[in-house]
């Protein structure tokens, strides 16, 4: 045998031994024997875009810090099948712009696993198909669009918040039952964020029971129009699908101008310790405010899951004010870790993917997450809240319901308790 074949065959048969080394560490995809993107032996590195600055950082801000510090929790405690969880925060200013190159850094630079909680529905939306096209996990969007409920289409992309449709049907349900033969108005956000919950609204009250509907834009904090509109409309109770800070704005426009209808404001925008840092002396504004969630009420010291986040957050969060968006934060951390434990030590893409497909997770969340095969949607119900004498606190059941025309129905399932050490083991 020639030398040159010899040095080739020698070559060839180190580059097996090499290959071979790698697929044994670490994650790999599956039947391909490649390195698995963000995961080695002992690290797996995703990423997220979320409004650090910008429109939409009033508490939204907290939620990727407080993920974090969940992940570093677990880290503390030995990570997820010898692993260490390492996140990735981008700033995209809640401008889809901006959205799409940070997404493009974490994916095609840091090579992330997966992105995690990416939050907005017009940021968001920008990135679906970069993702799918390069294969990552889209997992638990910070958002209740429908768009990211489409299996056929996006099978790498779940949710985490109820749908908008969903909670405007739930919304409406309170309006219609509670505040009967009141003239109800609309105010939502120029995107799938205000369509699709104005679509829930209508579906219990019909088009001809919202007697005015308006729109905004987040580059544009000037909100008297709108609110003058439904002054002179006559309305009795407004619903809002805004995020924080336009919800602040629309109650303290609407006191400028003599206006004071009942207020009943989605999840997104409705956590009141946000608001009340925003409306600052004019937070008393907020009383009688209803809103509604899905996760364990900030203030409820009593709830075990509370306690463990804030036991969380004072040892890996520095203390941060706590308030829902910091329960937020957590409660995703909780269910990524889940789905990481189910998806097992031998880590991919598609394993993960066909963990949360699995379905079966229970939580700190009051209504049912409905992951399936089929169904990609997230939390499938609420509860509503409201303010009194400065506190927010939960009133009635839980609801859930579809996006479609079924009931509105109480749904009397009790959250599961925390594990004893508030990480999630291996099912």
């Amino acid at each position: 045998m020639s030398r040159p074949v010899r040095r080739g065959l020698a070559i060839a048969t180190a580059i097996t031994l090499l290959v071979a080394a790698a697929g044994c560490s670490g994650g790999s995809d599956a039947g391909s024997g490649a390195r698995v993107p963000g995961v080695t032996d002992s690290e797996i590195v995703v990423g997220t875009h979320m409004p650090l600055t910008g429109p939409a950082s009033a508490g939204y801000s907290k939620i990727a810090p407080a993920t974090k510090a969940y992940f570093d929790y677990v880290n503390a405690n030995g990570g997820v099948h010898g692993r260490k969880i390492t996140y990735k925060i981008m700033d995209d200013g809640y401008n889809p712009a901006n959205t799409q190159q940070v997404v493009r850094q974490l994916v095609l630079q840091d090579k992330v696993f997966a992105i995690l909680n990416g939050l907005g529905t017009p940021t968001h939306s920008g990135v679906l198909d970069f993702l799918k096209s390069n294969r990552v996990p889209d997992l638990f969007v910070a958002s209740g669009s429908r768009s990211w409920d489409q299996p056929e289409t996006y099978p790498g992309t779940f949710g985490f918040n109820p749908d908008y449709t969903v909670e405007g049907k739930i919304l409406a349900n309170h309006v219609k039952t509670e505040l009967p033969g009141r003239k109800v108005c609309f105010l939502g956000q120029d995107d799938d964020f205000g369509r699709d919950s104005l679509a829930g609204v209508e579906k219990v009250l019909g088009a001809g029971g919202v007697a005015a509907r308006q729109t905004y834009v987040t580059s544009n904090t000037n909100l008297a129009p709108q609110i003058g509109a439904f002054k002179a409309a006559g309305c009795q109770v407004v619903i809002l699908a805004t995020v924080p800070g336009f919800t602040a704005l629309s109650i303290g426009t609407a006191a400028r101008l003599g206006f004071r209808p009942q207020w009943v404001v989605s999840n997104v925008g409705a956590d009141h310790p946000t608001l009340a840092k925003q409306l600052g002396a004019a937070a008393p504004l907020l009383e009688g405010m209803i809103g509604a969630n899905y996760l364990p009420m900030q203030n409820d010291t009593a709830n075990p899951w509370t306690q463990l986040f804030m036991k969380i957050n004072k040892e890996h969060n520095g203390d941060a004010p706590f308030d829902g968006n910091v329960v937020y934060g957590m409660a995703v951390g909780y269910l990524f870790v889940q789905v990481l434990q189910a998806a097992g030590k031998d880590l991919t893409r598609e394993k993960v993917l066909d963990a949360v497909s699995r379905g079966g997770y229970q939580g700190p969340g009051l209504a049912p997450l409905r992951y399936s095969s089929t169904d990609h949607s997230g939390y499938g119900g609420q509860r509503l809240t409201k303010v009194s004498g400065g506190v927010q606190s939960y009133v009635g059941p839980t609801f859930e319901t579809d996006e479609a025309d079924g009931p509105v129905r109480e749904y009397p399932v009790a959250p599961a308790a925390p594990p004893a050490n508030g990480i999630p083991t291996a099912s």
